[in-house]
């Protein structure tokens, strides 16, 4: 562990003007708070801070980030406070801290919610100071470095959560050597046999190739000279992690691989950078689509070099990247390179586009756990580089479609979108764009997001934005929908509808407005009925309901379990009654039903919540105790459904397959609305009782080209 004078004298090796006795201030303060805390390997636990403050002083972060670094969990495991700290060490080391305490005190569902909903806080910060993310990136390095002191399953947890989320911020900001190190112990905890076999060949190449990596440097210094190019040439070995997503992405072994060893050619300034270029292709052959430009198209993070891939010296395949020694350092150490660091300021994360297209996810996404889905979608970053008409460039993801790029532009532009030229042809939406591209978006204001397009797009931000529409959508619907059917059911008891009323409820129901009501009703999560009952406690029920209620009371509906050898598919009738299951709530065996005498049609099933029996009120002589007989589920009977299914080709196809894969048989369909993006339909389905239909609508609900399933009682 790093000593108080030790720590002082790095950050002022690199920062002679540096605040000695705040630094101090905070190592003591630290020491003080943490106490006699231990960490899991039984070290005091202000070894940890001060590490992280170590770490730091590597990337030769200004005094205020070690001050944060040493301070960053005496909030969250001390009884320290931020107006403690804002008073002793000043707000910016205040507000840095606080971005960086968890929600511990905060009560969370999950596990995953509060990941998700501690990444949410530290994204925000970020976005206010980029130097909360290099902080946060020392601490998990540290933990990462004594992972192997936790329980196995903590191990795991966070060796996925490091893998998932911070290598990936890490690369986003350029930090290199942060990121390699994460991947490393994460890919050795989560997939030892893998790391070990990789290590073992690399070992062995390395063994075997002892004198071929310093011939290659060798030649290559040579060809530089001889072209008359100053030039710095060393040797890198891919990681092992890199080597294996390789091997996963390519589905290649080991030796299929070709660029294992990696050649740096560092020079002077940029137009060395291509006169290096010109040597090493007029040297060796090149090969195929292994030429990268980043200098003039650099990464999102700001990483420049050219790569390329040769058959080189030794007529070995080899890749060489060729950059500038300004350009290394900021490809090594990211945003940490930056010169206002050195000055003391703060950079704000807001200027980066990345943190900026990571808080409108943060808008669009209903949860904390669908924007940690789509926030892991933006940061895996193989990228394809797109041009806007008027030359700006766009880095997407492989496989973006037109939308991502709409999206990518502005959310507006991607809301409005119908249609794209590509290289000056026009072209799906569902296109998937090359490197190079030339995208032109066509919009219209009548256009709004499909939700057909979640299934295409890629992009976090193209999928959080489509997702927020279509939730909002649906339910304006539900509510349109629950308002009508409350004020149909208070009109029918002559009851006032109103507003007034409804508020008085809200708790009742866990809403927080009049439409969270409206759309609950709308979408059946609660009934006209229930409603109505807490706004007037005190209303005697009409004659359906008492009617209804009577029959629950006696039993109605209720299958009786006697004289089971009967194979009577309705009991409670006379034989040869005459019988047919009503067309408006098709019963099924498993419902409960009462039995309704109809004119020259003998008798109606009906289930026993069928709003058509509401006619019937006045007349109770014509209602029939009966129930299911052991018999029902010989034969089969109609459940009808209402569905939405996606517009496309093949789509009815996959609903009559669904169906028929689970035993139903498809009686009758009719398309009640038809628009560019779905069909409405409803579909009566040949079933054999109640748990079958349920399972039918269960199966229908998890497959994509289906986005609402549920029972139809018209």
């Amino acid at each position: 562990m790093l000593r108080q004078y030790e720590l002082v004298d790095l950050v002022k090796s690199y920062d002679p003007d540096a605040d000695e006795d705040a630094l101090n201030r905070a190592y003591v303060y630290a020491m003080k708070k943490h106490g006699a805390q231990l960490r899991t390997s039984g070290d005091p636990y202000y070894s940890h801070p001060v590490e992280v403050a170590g770490i730091l002083t590597q990337f030769k972060l200004d005094s205020t980030s070690i001050i944060a670094g040493l301070l960053h969990d005496t909030v969250e495991d001390t009884d320290a406070t931020i107006e403690e700290i804002r008073e002793l060490f000043g707000p910016q080391v205040a507000q840095l801290v606080d971005g960086l305490t968890k929600l511990a005190m905060i009560e969370l569902k999950s596990k995953d919610t509060k990941q998700a909903e501690n990444f949410r806080k530290l994204l925000l910060a970020m976005s206010e100071d980029i130097r909360v993310l290099l902080i946060k990136l020392a601490d998990r390095l540290h933990n990462m470095r004594t992972l192997h002191f936790c329980a196995p399953e903590k191990r795991a947890r966070i060796a996925r959560e490091t893998l998932d989320i911070y290598a990936p911020l890490a690369e986003r900001i350029g930090m290199q050597e942060i990121k390699t190190e994460l991947e490393e112990i994460a890919f050795k905890e989560l997939h030892k046999e893998a790391y070990e076999s990789i290590t073992a060949r690399l070992n062995f190449l390395r063994e075997q190739g002892s004198n071929l990596v310093p011939a290659i440097i060798k030649q290559l210094e040579k060809d530089m000279a001889e072209g008359g190019v100053k030039a710095m040439v060393s040797g890198r070995e891919k990681s092992p992690y890199s080597i294996w997503r390789k091997m996963q992405k390519k589905n290649a072994s080991f030796e299929q691989l070709s660029d294992i060893m990696a050649f740096r050619i560092i020079v002077d300034d940029v137009a060395s950078c291509y006169q290096a270029l010109g040597i090493v292709h007029s040297k060796y052959h090149m090969v195929p689509r292994r030429f990268k430009d980043y200098i003039s198209t650099p990464k999102p993070n700001g990483y420049k070099s050219i790569h390329t891939g040769v058959i080189g010296p030794e007529n070995t395949r080899i890749e060489i990247q060729i950059r500038t020694q300004e350009m290394h350092e900021v490809n090594e150490k990211g945003v940490a390179a930056h010169w206002a660091y050195k000055q003391g300021e703060k950079v704000v994360g807001k200027n980066f586009r990345w943190i900026q297209e990571l808080l409108e996810i943060l808008e669009e996404a209903s949860n904390p756990e669908e924007f940690l889905e789509n926030t892991k979608l933006e940061m895996y970053n193989d990228q394809v580089f797109c041009f806007t008409p008027k030359g700006d460039l766009i880095g997407l993801p492989v496989n973006s479609t037109p939308v991502d790029f709409a999206y990518a532009v502005h959310s507006k532009v991607g809301n409005t979108c119908v249609g794209a030229k590509i290289n000056g042809e026009i072209k799906p939406l569902r296109t998937v764009l090359q490197n190079g591209d030339q995208v032109e978006v066509l919009t219209s204001k009548a256009q709004h997001p499909s939700p057909e397009w979640d299934r295409f797009v890629v992009t976090g931000k193209a999928k959080a934005a489509i997702r927020r529409y279509v939730r909002a959508n649906k339910r304006e619907q539900f509510a349109a929908l629950g308002e009508q059917m409350l004020e149909r059911t208070f009109k029918s008891e002559n009851l006032d509808f109103n507003d007034k009323g409804l508020i008085s409820v809200l708790p009742n129901f866990e809403a927080e407005s009049v439409e969270d009501i409206y759309a609950k009703v709308g979408e059946g999560l609660i009934t006209a009925w229930d409603v109505m009952k807490a706004v007037y406690p005190s209303y005697k029920q009409s004659k359906l309901g008492k009617v209804v209620k009577s029959f629950k009371a006696r039993g109605f509906g209720k299958s009786d379990k006697k004289n089971k050898s009967e194979p009577l598919k309705i009991k409670g009738l006379i034989p040869g009654m005459a019988v047919h299951f009503a067309g408006c709530c098709h019963p099924l065996p498993g419902d409960r039903i009462v039995g309704i005498v109809t004119t020259g049609k003998g008798v109606a099933v009906h289930s026993i919540d069928c709003k058509a029996l509401e006619k019937y009120a006045s007349e109770p002589e014509r209602w029939l105790d009966i129930s299911w007989g052991d018999g029902a589920t010989e034969g089969t009977h109609i459940g009808r459904l209402r569905v939405i299914l996606a517009n496309e080709p093949g789509a009815l196809g996959d609903l009559s397959n669904l169906i028929a894969r689970n035993e139903g048989n498809i009686a009758n369909l009719n398309i009640t609305n038809r628009t560019l993006s779905y069909f409405e339909l409803i579909v009566d389905i040949e079933v054999r009782d109640l748990k079958h239909l349920t399972d039918i609508i269960a199966a229908l609900k998890a497959s994509k080209v289906v986005s609402y399933a549920a029972r139809s009682n018209q």
